[in-house]
């Protein structure tokens, strides 16, 4: 097995082998080109064929029109914590409606307060962020300037299995541990947001889809790299952009499309590999135990905890001398943590799943 297939880090996660492989290659020489993938200018002909390929990738899997702009720029999520509210928020009389369901939905509330108000529709903090809202108890304000939410809680483990929000307000979604893992409906957002480093690419690129009439009234006293619009009509290279990053997001959409077979296909498997796991988690008789509601649990982050901190950590030597990779929990919360990406192959997880099972029976 490959040892790439034994990474269950929360990221950066596995690339596909075959990317890996083309990867290999296009370091030494990109095959036509006769340059080494890090030493091609941004500026190249060719560098704006991978955008443009990339871009039309994206569209293809997500089924967008030419009502939106796909752009790859840097800062990860942190970066568009700050960029939506500087964009969309700043200067408004009413605020922005922000759920806060776990660690990184946290992390995106002082910054949009930076640029005004936000209205607080519910916070897992009180229970420990073990589950997410019914839709009882979101109450959305029709007069919002925008809708924030995070489609997964990658520290967490929880994930929404539905869309919020109301249609005549801008649903804006982090979607950085999610996209492009199964089918999204993605026209019914005004602006979705992804960073790389879990399911489509490694660190240092980070998706953004905007609606163009998003921002046909944007402030216009923004610094240039952080204006939306001016990153689309550089078609994402106003300033030097990571070719390299760029490029293997263009080779993993190819995969999705080409090898995979779209996102439905992707979405049966990542379904089937977290069906091993949480199985492993339910059969286990309280042995280890998941951090999060059944009906809330997350397709990507299977988070859990064994009875004791001495026990967890004899887990994860265990499981480190076994070959697993990336198993601790995030530092915020501790216990473990499987991370299940698109490239985290489905042998994979079953020989986590059977390793936890003679975990048990030796204890």
């Amino acid at each position: 097995m490959n040892p790439n297939s034994l990474n269950f880090s929360g990221g950066p996660g596995a690339l596909p082998e075959i990317v890996l492989q083309q990867l290999q290659e296009a370091i030494i020489c990109v095959p036509g080109v006769g340059l080494s993938v890090l030493g091609i200018s941004h500026r190249s002909d060719w560098f704006a064929q991978v955008v443009a390929e990339t871009e039309a990738n994206i569209r293809a899997l997500l089924g967008l029109d030419e009502a939106y702009h796909v752009l790859l720029l840097q800062g990860g999520a942190t970066q568009q914590f700050s960029m939506v509210p500087m964009t969309l928020l700043r200067g408004k009389t009413q605020a922005a409606d922000y759920l806060h369901t776990g660690y990184w939905s946290g992390k995106a509330l002082p910054e949009a307060r930076r640029e005004g108000a936000i209205q607080l529709l519910w916070s897992g903090a009180e229970n420990g962020f073990h589950r997410l809202p019914g839709d009882d108890e979101l109450h959305f304000n029709p007069e919002a300037p925008y809708l924030h939410y995070v489609s997964n809680e990658t520290v967490e483990g929880l994930q929404f299995h539905r869309i919020l929000g109301l249609d005549d307000v801008p649903r804006i979604c982090d979607m950085s541990s999610d996209f492009l893992s199964r089918p999204c409906d993605a026209g019914r957002f005004s602006l979705i947001y992804a960073h790389a480093q879990k399911n489509i690419g490694p660190a240092g690129v980070t998706v953004v889809l905007v609606r163009d009439e998003l921002l046909k009234n944007n402030p216009c006293d923004l610094p240039a790299f952080l204006d939306y619009r001016v990153q689309a009509q550089a078609h994402s290279n106003f300033n030097t952009p990571p070719v390299l990053a760029i490029y293997v997001v263009m080779l993993v959409t190819r995969w999705l499309l080409h090898d995979i077979g779209g996102l439905e296909k992707m979405a049966e498997i990542n379904r089937a590999k977290a069906k091993t796991l949480y199985g492993a988690l339910d059969g286990s008789n309280g042995f280890y135990r998941g951090r999060a509601t059944v009906q809330d649990r997350s397709l990507m982050n299977v988070s859990f905890n064994l009875e004791t901190p001495e026990r967890e950590r004899q887990f994860l030597e265990s499981a480190s001398r076994a070959g697993f990779s990336g198993l601790g929990g995030h530092r915020a919360i501790g216990g473990i943590r499987a991370s299940i990406y698109n490239a985290l192959t489905l042998p994979a997880v079953e020989a986590l799943a059977d390793f936890m099972g003679d975990f048990q029976r030796h204890q």
